[in-house]
């Protein structure tokens, strides 16, 4: 009742505007993995910890990693419930507590994905902290006021390009050049 919303972004990758403001969200490239009528989440995919490796939390966990996969970053996934950690990776690994995300993924919030992930039988995959979360119809107003631009997702952009160039490399999916982009607000 009233409630409209767009087309589903789930599986759809939304670019922070140059001219975002909101520091949880400046120059991010956030993966939506659900999206209805009832809001919206998704992991931000190019924000690493600084200092968190797989192998503090492999460690906290009393998990065994093969080498080099406790090496792997851990991404800020967004500022909802920064302690919960979830597994992004390619669809058609299910474990207790998976989604099934369009555009070829999945994402998973249990431990038997956490182990899965350091033997090296999720590989390509993505952990994060935290999520990022819109209540119903707050992410259609964002998109209405500009501060997204929608993009596909591709796997190759979520789990092999550098997370440093990934804000850079979705902006240029969409044929735009990221220099050409101010950082100003609209006019």
């Amino acid at each position: 009742m009233g409630r409209e919303m767009t087309e589903s972004l789930a599986g759809r990758l939304l670019i922070a505007a140059p001219h975002m403001d909101d520091p949880n969200f400046r120059k991010t490239v956030v993966l939506i993995c659900h999206h209805d009528e009832d809001g919206a989440m998704g992991l931000v995919i190019n924000r690493p910890h600084a200092t968190l490796k797989l192998a503090m939390i492999f460690e906290e966990a009393g998990i065994s990693a093969e080498p080099g996969i406790d090496a792997l970053p851990v991404y800020l996934g967004g500022p909802v419930e920064p302690t919960r950690g979830f597994v992004l990776h390619r669809a058609g690994e299910h474990f207790a507590a998976t989604m099934d995300v369009p555009s070829g993924f999945a994402l998973s919030a249990s431990r038997d994905a956490l182990e899965a992930a350091a033997t090296g039988k999720l590989a390509p995959f993505l952990f994060a902290l935290g999520y990022a979360g819109w209540a119903p119809q707050q992410l259609e107003g964002e998109l209405k006021a500009n501060v997204w631009l929608v993009a596909e997702a591709s796997s190759e952009l979520v789990f092999k390009e550098a997370a440093h160039r990934r804000w850079d490399k979705a902006i240029a999916s969409l044929g735009i050049d990221p220099r050409l982009l101010g950082e100003g607000g609209q006019a």
